[in-house]
């Protein structure tokens, strides 16, 4: 009714129970309240071609992290009892008695520009999490992807040593680990000296780089297609090696194809245990007298990420090994024995016959025309090494 002075009210019939009250829509709340959206070659064996990559897998961030919003609520339900208060963000104050329900009424185009807010921090929020994720996992988790020991999928072993590399491990652009065209052929980022892939060793990822993965057959290896180690002169030999085998020799890399090898660092049973070795031959034919070998037992050999390296001083007439930075032994020699053929990884040639197949992964594979010494050598493994001397040939980098 109207005394003649105000303007025509109309009143408003009380709510229907369970109508959500004045100025809200009919029915219960949506799901998160009321403005809230509801929730929604010449290299040997084998021939260059292109050969698939078992080891390819399928990034686990390419996700979509939005489909459902995990701040999204249920409403909490019941009676809600209204009193007069002021106008908050998003409403309109109405003019008239302060009746229960009817002092405030949605302003649904502010009420969707709040909720469209709040939805792009928390977006916002998440990306940035997942970002710090990403950044953390880049920094200190490596991972090596092998090879069952039955031959079976790959799995992945996170490594215990998260050391960084020396700056002359960063090549500068995007790093491809085969050559352009060819996933046979390694790449040599050093030098001009690829390494042919044999059939079962395997190019897989490693984080955002490679690595290759032997599964302990004839066919784990890779050869370069010359020698890539001058035995005449200083030289050292360094790579990151992770050994699933349990038993038996399995060989990281050496040279030679003739009757036996020049050189061979890798794993060999020791006094009936598994050892890490670097063993050089002095004379031809691989006579067991004219070899010198320096080994490191007792350490865990297993599924153990392992930095190797291994040196020969032409002036001290020397070899020597370092396991993860320390040095494992030293012993002298004579002239290395310059024995024909090419690089090779996964394997060795004794007495014209290829042994030490490798089973596990390598990475960072580095050949070094210097002998360093231990100081240079624990610098390497903790990536301190200043100033950094250049290899001179290196495949899988990391």
């Amino acid at each position: 009714m109207t005394d003649g002075t105000n303007p025509p009210s109309h009143p408003q019939p009380e709510p229907a129970h369970g109508s959500g009250g004045y100025g809200f829509p009919p029915g219960p709340p949506a799901q998160g309240g009321y403005g809230y959206p509801s929730s929604a070659g010449s290299y040997g064996y084998p021939p260059a071609g292109q050969q698939p990559n078992p080891y390819q897998q399928q990034d686990p961030y390419q996700q979509d992290a939005y489909q459902q919003d995990p701040y999204q609520q249920q409403d909490a339900g019941g009676g809600q009892q209204w009193s007069p208060a002021p106008a908050q963000p998003g409403f309109t104050r109405l003019a008239g008695p302060d009746l229960p329900g009817a002092s405030e009424q949605v302003d649904w185009d502010a009420m969707a520009d709040r909720s469209a807010a709040e939805r792009r921090k928390k977006r916002l929020w998440m990306l940035g999490g997942g970002i710090t994720v990403l950044a953390l996992l880049a920094g200190g988790g490596t991972f090596f992807l092998l090879g069952g020991d039955d031959g079976g999928q790959p799995d992945a072993q996170p490594t215990t040593s998260a050391s960084p590399e020396p700056e002359d491990s960063k090549s500068p652009g995007a790093y491809t680990a085969t050559v352009a065209g060819d996933d046979t052929l390694l790449r040599d980022s050093y030098g001009s000296m690829g390494m042919r892939l044999g059939p079962d060793l395997k190019v897989g990822p490693l984080g955002k780089r490679f690595q290759v993965v032997g599964r302990g057959n004839a066919n784990s290896w890779a050869q370069s297609a010359e020698p890539v180690v001058d035995v005449t002169k200083s030289f050292t030999l360094t790579a990151r090696a992770y050994n699933s085998a349990a038993k038996g020799s399995r060989i990281v890399m050496s040279q030679g194809d003739g009757e036996s090898f020049s050189f061979e660092l890798g794993v060999n049973e020791v006094n009936g245990k598994q050892a890490w070795i670097f063993r050089v031959q002095t004379g031809d034919k691989g006579a067991a007298a004219t070899t010198r070998t320096v080994t490191a037992e007792g350490l865990n050999m297993v599924k153990t990420p392992t930095l190797l390296m291994a040196t020969y001083d032409a002036e001290k007439k020397a070899i020597a090994l370092y396991v993860d930075g320390k040095k494992a032994g030293e012993t002298p020699v004579p002239p290395i024995w310059q024995a024909p053929g090419p690089f090779q990884l996964g394997r060795s040639k004794h007495h014209n016959i290829w042994t030490g197949p490798w089973q596990g992964a390598l990475h960072n594979i580095k050949v070094y025309n210097m002998a360093f010494t231990a100081e240079q050598a624990a610098g390497y493994k903790e990536g301190k090494l200043a100033p950094a001397p250049k290899p001179t040939h290196a495949w899988l980098l990391t």
